[in-house]
């Protein structure tokens, strides 16, 4: 590992961003290069006046800089730098990139990376639709990108882990200010299948001016960004712009035309960003960065079991119990004995196979693969229902 200490000391110095690192970076290739190099070749560097040239060859590290080393250390959290192999690639490309990251977990060097963001005050069906989409982008070996705040980013982080996919989270805060504070084991689940990384010191509030920073690196470690659901003053519009700017593919997905809460979303498709209903629309798009292999251990194939429907013990436990009406998932859940949390993995999965439906209101029912061949064999039914409807109709 490249001594991290010189890094920290030039990210340090009075009047040096991240604009001017990379392009002193790039000419020096190593900070101890740049505090070995002269006057005249400082100078010669764009931005770099007489002035900060003698800042750089006079400063030393301060005693915050050692300090944080140390807790880095103590804390087990990692630290990739911009000359590292497990740098992100793409973010070498925006104009500012971070001159190192904190990582907890491990972060690989990929750009199969797609950004999901979306508001923190999420909808049923955004939250709903945003798993199932992630879910599927796992099953395509992509890394799931969000920034892990309420709402949207916390269901992009969770419908890869669903998924069996990775996942990275880049925070606004640093690593030992988790926020939103609910999300601490979320955190641990990403570090665990991922990496959590921040371009902020350890101790770092989630103040409001980091999170536009923040949203250029979500943006700029992914080939595309999909927006599921944003108002018209929604920050996640201010990373899908950053991404737009960044070259990279916007995408968004529509929703209803009644909902304030998919206002920005229907404006970033009138401006010409891809609608998207599917992961399969993604990966079209972006068909000249990645290739389209599934990954055969996440998903069954149709006809290596009975039916052409693979299911776990848990899953046809649920199945057995859904009805061709909409139930709330509280109630499935007492019906059946199962954690509400665990429940809803389970019909996400369902629901990817086509076998559940989900309604809004957190509520589910046999979807159109079971309503008609619901009582055959290929699904034996527990005696009773636990929800009728004496209009034998589909309740709305």
């Amino acid at each position: 590992m490249e001594n991290i200490l010189s890094w920290f000391t030039l990210k340090s110095v009075p009047g040096i961003g991240n604009h001017l690192c990379k392009r002193i970076i790039n000419r020096f290739k190593s900070p101890e290069a740049v505090f070995g190099a002269s006057f005249d070749e400082l100078t010669k560097i764009e931005g770099v006046s007489g002035r900060l040239a003698t800042a750089i060859l006079k400063h030393k590290a301060p005693d915050q800089v050692k300090e944080e080393i140390d807790l880095i250390s103590e804390k087990g959290f990692g630290i990739v730098t911009m000359t590292d192999p497990d740098y992100p690639p793409l973010l070498l490309e925006i104009p500012d990139p971070p001159p190192f990251l904190y990582v907890s977990g491990i972060l690989e060097r990929s750009s199969r990376n797609i950004a999901v963001v979306g508001s923190r005050n999420a909808t049923d069906y955004g939250v709903s639709m945003t798993k199932i989409l992630c879910v599927d982008l796992a099953s395509y070996d992509i890394t799931v990108v969000s920034g892990m705040a309420r709402g949207i980013d916390t269901a992009a982080h969770e419908g890869a882990l669903i998924g069996k996919g990775r996942t990275i989270a880049v925070l606004g805060s640093g690593l030992e200010r988790i926020y939103p504070a609910q999300n601490r084991d979320l955190f641990k689940m990403i570090s665990e299948n991922g990496a959590v990384i921040s371009e902020l010191s350890l101790m770092a509030e989630p103040d409001g001016f980091n999170f536009p920073a923040r949203n250029r690196i979500i943006s700029g470690i992914s080939i595309g960004t999909v927006v599921v659901e944003a108002t018209k003053r929604s920050g996640s519009l201010i990373t899908a712009k950053l991404a737009a700017d960044q070259n990279r593919e916007v995408f968004a997905v529509p929703g209803s035309i009644q909902s304030f809460k998919s206002t920005g979303t229907h404006t970033l498709i009138k401006q010409g960003a891809k609608l998207v209903e599917n992961a399969k629309d993604i990966i079209d798009e972006l068909s000249h960065f990645l290739k389209p292999e599934i990954r055969t251990d996440k998903l069954r194939k149709k006809g290596a079991c009975p039916s052409g429907i693979c299911l776990s013990p848990d899953e046809e436990q649920v199945l057995n119990a859904l009805e061709p009406y909409p139930v709330h998932v509280d109630k499935l859940a007492r019906k059946i004995r199962i954690e509400p949390g665990k429940l809803l993995g389970i019909l996400l999965k369902l629901e990817l196979k086509d076998l559940v439906q989900q309604s809004p209101g957190k509520l589910f029912s046999l979807g159109s693969e079971t309503k008609d061949n619901h009582y055959n064999n290929d699904y034996p039914r527990a005696p009773g229902s636990f929800l009728t409807d004496n209009s034998g109709k589909n309740p709305k």
